[in-house]
């Protein structure tokens, strides 16, 4: 029963869609009807401004954090449990029942792409992994310009860092299985994202975007 309510607690934690609550707030727009339609940080970025959307992008990376925590409290000696929750997390992220809609006949669960939440659960499961996954992806975002790349890439560092601390110093490889399954959510909320680099479409950020957008006033 302890495992069963951490696992639904962290999907409910990860659920609560941040995004559309403070760009509702700021707004009053719905950020469904905005861009990419996701309550992520990126996309509350561009409905409400950049500090909104660094606002969600931090409580996001709460959620995952507290997520991991809370399984801890249920659990104290179960690391599969605390990956699992994080994995939960996401998926509550990703697919909130909070967020339920009626498109083309069909009840959908709206959400975000899940980043920010996979960071925040892999510092709850190693807090030095957080010294990894945000200079890599903070170098990434200004000097390639693509969120989505980001966003894959805290599941490939979670998923590499995880691995090789199990393969090497014995640490939890339930952690790894957190990476490897974080990676998969990731890529499959990113099929839009990952059709539009293949077309050359996706949306430029950072120092690409500047060149850009100097090019195109000359």
């Amino acid at each position: 029963y302890r495992a069963f309510g951490a696992l639904v607690l962290a999907y409910l934690l990860g659920a609560v869609p941040i995004g559309f609550i403070l760009v509702m707030l700021r707004t009053g727009q719905d950020i469904r009807q905005i861009q990419s339609g996701r309550t992520g940080g990126t996309n509350a970025m561009r409905a409400a401004g950049f500090w909104t959307g660094l606002a969600t992008a931090l409580l996001d990376v709460l959620k995952g954090y507290f997520a991991v925590e809370t399984a801890k409290v249920f659990l104290p000696e179960s690391y599969l449990i605390w990956a699992l929750a994080a994995v939960m997390a996401i998926i509550g992220h990703n697919y909130s029942i909070y967020m339920i809609n009626v498109r083309d006949g069909k009840l959908h669960l709206g959400g975000g792409a899940g980043g920010a939440v996979v960071l925040g659960s892999a510092l709850g499961l190693w807090p030095p992994s957080l010294l990894i996954l945000l200079p890599v992806g903070l170098f990434l975002f200004y000097f390639v310009g693509y969120a989505s790349v980001v966003t894959l890439s805290f599941g490939f560092m979670s998923l590499a860092v995880f691995a090789w601390r199990a393969i090497t110093m014995g640490e939890p490889g339930q952690f790894a299985l957190f990476g490897l399954l974080a990676t998969l959510l990731l890529v499959y909320a990113l099929r839009p994202n990952l059709k539009a680099l293949r077309n050359g479409t996706e949306r430029l950020h950072g120092f690409r975007a500047r060149g850009v957008k100097k090019v195109e006033e000359k």
